[in-house]
């Protein structure tokens, strides 16, 4: 099964860890993995901020670098994307784009797969052979709740991990309040979101909280990293990519155990 990796602007920018551990997981249940090198962002953070119209090349270009037939599935280890590429970029491409780019883009988004999507409804197992001994809990976050429905996928990925003590998030369906711009524009709300969010994360008691978006798992992190908790933020795509021969290094600034102290 041939699979791109969709690696998003935050990841290659701010946090490559997560998929460079994606395309891991990846290989190791037998994908070739590809990396479509004109990729870009997929214009969610536009989209979201009101820039529908200007989103359109960066739509036509998703299309450019994900649409050949010979890719089977594109995953990306973000929820929020996937959502963008699955529940806009038809919608828009229509509203402003022309009947041909429409089309095109959802062929893109039919085959686009958030990571736990994937591994549990295409390769059809909850078991990566992960190593990870610690306590961790889950946020699951706002576009991969709501917009995908990624469900249980995530959770039942994190069961199976050998060593995981899996501790369940109170209140574990509401935002972080990072919502892109709405953390700048509403920036006092959003203090007060992620203010919640970490207190029912330090109630756990968790060495680690996951999830599938980088950038809230950055909004997180950085929250607790101010009140100096301890509790490191990872992407579950590291989790998973983490083994009892190859135990995973978090090299990324947001997950390192120094920022967090």
């Amino acid at each position: 099964m041939r699979v791109a990796l969709f690696s998003t602007c935050i990841g290659d920018a701010l946090f490559p860890d997560a998929h460079k551990a994606s395309a891991l997981v990846l290989s190791r249940l037998g994908c070739e993995v590809v990396f479509p090198t004109q990729q870009t962002c997929c214009g969610q953070m536009h989209i979201n901020t009101g820039y529908q119209k200007e989103t359109v090349p960066m739509i036509k270009n998703y299309v450019d670098a994900f649409a050949d037939d010979s890719i089977d599935y594109v995953v990306a280890a973000s929820g929020s994307c996937t959502g963008a590429v699955r529940e806009q970029h038809h919608r828009i491409a229509e509203r402003y784009g022309n009947a041909s780019l429409a089309a095109a883009a959802d062929k893109t988004a039919k085959k686009t797969l958030d990571l736990a999507e994937f591994i549990v409804d295409v390769m059809g197992t909850t078991d990566v052979g992960a190593f990870f001994p610690h306590r961790v809990t889950y946020h699951s976050t706002c576009h991969s709740r709501r917009f995908i429905k990624v469900g249980d996928r995530p959770t039942d990925l994190l069961k199976a991990v050998d060593g995981l003590e899996f501790v369940e998030l109170e209140n574990v369906e509401e935002c972080c309040g990072f919502g892109g711009t709405f953390a700048i524009k509403n920036s006092d709300v959003s203090s007060a979101m992620v203010s919640d969010k970490v207190r029912h994360i330090k109630d756990t008691q968790a060495e680690f909280v996951t999830a599938g978006d980088s950038s809230c798992l950055m909004n997180i992190g950085g929250a607790m990293s101010r009140q100096h908790t301890g509790i490191r933020s990872i992407h579950i795509a590291e989790i998973l990519a983490s083994t009892r021969e190859n135990p995973w290094t978090p090299t990324s600034a947001a997950y390192s155990k120094e920022k967090a102290l």
